[in-house]
């Protein structure tokens, strides 16, 4: 039998996006219900993967983390080879924490978080320009950041 989530369902997750590290227990009380369903449910969506991770936010700029720079990269070429072997070369860089592959004018667009302007300039000579199908790359350096979240909006299913 398929799993269907419901409104409970959805509001659990709702409140774990908001803070993963809530006991069941408050969770239950929040939502006026006892900790064994509430248990149950949390690790049927981890079951069915509505839930992937649990994850620490960390604020980058303590961390000393200040720049975060957003890349379009167009390939020389188009081919299931390049595109695997782009994916896996820059899956090996622990400065790109995102890598979506995008319509329109770029193949991908990668996110960096990296000290300083300095470390991106480094990380763009020592490893990006060293990848042999690399085409085109345009930076776009964020100046500030008016909105960071990973929380979904649920409402349309609560």
């Amino acid at each position: 039998m398929a799993f269907t989530m419901d409104k409970i369902d959805a509001e659990i997750l709702s409140l774990l996006q908001k803070n993963s590290n809530r006991t069941t227990k408050s969770i239950a009380n929040e939502l006026g219900m006892t900790t064994t369903p509430i248990f149950e449910r949390i690790k049927k969506l981890e079951k069915e993967g509505y839930i992937k991770k649990y994850v620490a936010i960390l604020n980058n700029k303590k961390i000393g983390l200040k720049q975060t720079v957003f890349i379009g990269i167009t390939l020389q070429g188009h081919t299931r080879s390049y595109l695997e072997k782009f994916v896996t070369q820059i899956n090996s860089f622990p400065e790109v924490i995102e890598c979506h592959r995008v319509s329109g004018n770029f193949d991908y667009l990668l996110k960096l978080v990296v000290e300083d302007i300095e470390a991106y300039e480094t990380f763009i000579i020592s490893k990006l320009t060293l990848l042999p199908y690399l085409g085109n790359v345009q930076s776009l350096i964020t100046l500030s950041t008016g909105k960071e979240t990973n929380e979904i909006d649920l409402s349309a299913i609560l």
